[in-house]
């Protein structure tokens, strides 16, 4: 009996203690993944060039609504779009250093062409084709680091939204760097990567989600969306 709890004891003492992950720790992917799943409310946590970022708490009005409207947008866009995944606050592995948690991504399943892929535990793959983050403020420091990584990754497309300047950029990668995309006459940017997918930048603003989604309709009605969703179909069959 004295020598079973004394094994129990022994066994006990070793089993090391998982602490919480806290703001600015250098950690590698692994250990980052590893005390992650041992938080018990699984909160906003990532991994940018090794280090940790937690968010706050969110305000409704000041990135809950903006974010909720961005997600209906890319909804309406996903349901539509055979073969497109749509995720929200997913976690995405690209590198060693680097496990975001972007507000929202579309991709394309690599069996269709896509780069990156959704994985037994539910993670993100390699590069989603589009990333959107939204901020509340250029001066948001950690942006910039994630831009990069971005970037260096292969993200094809890449949406900030800084909700407090009332400001909206939409990045396309080319030879290596981001370039932002311009608006047509309209004012409504057009993705690239996904055909078909219009936004009405003021209109997102501004929160007039009935123009926003009259643009979205007017792209994807679009011949080159047509020409997008055949290339998928030819895929998936």
């Amino acid at each position: 009996m004295l020598k079973q709890q004394y094994l129990q004891s022994d066994i006990h003492e070793s089993s090391p203690l998982i602490t919480p992950l806290a703001s600015g720790e250098k950690l590698s992917r692994y250990e980052f993944e590893r005390r992650y799943q041992t938080m018990p409310k699984h909160k906003k946590a990532e991994l940018i060039e090794g280090v940790v970022y937690l968010e706050s708490p969110l305000s409704f009005l000041n990135h809950l609504e903006p974010q909720s409207n961005l997600i209906d947008w890319l909804w309406n866009y996903r349901i539509a779009t055979p073969g497109i995944k749509l995720g929200t606050e997913p976690k995405v592995r690209l590198d060693q250093d680097n496990e975001p948690q972007p507000d929202a991504v579309l991709f394309i399943d690599n069996n269709l062409g896509g780069n990156s892929q959704l994985t037994a535990d539910s993670y993100i793959e390699g590069a989603p084709e589009l990333v959107v983050e939204i901020a509340a403020n250029s001066e948001d420091y950690y942006l910039s680091d994630k831009e990069n990584v971005y970037r260096r990754n292969g993200i094809q497309e890449y949406i900030v939204w800084y909700y407090l300047e009332n400001k909206l950029n939409w990045f396309q990668l080319i030879q290596g760097e981001y370039i932002p995309l311009k608006p047509n006459e309209d004012g409504i940017l057009c993705s690239q990567v996904m055909p078909g997918l219009w936004l009405a930048i003021s209109a997102l603003i501004a929160g007039n989600m009935s123009h926003v989604m009259a643009a979205l309709k007017a792209g994807l009605n679009s011949p080159e969306y047509t020409e997008f969703v055949t290339r998928l179909l030819a895929n998936i069959m």
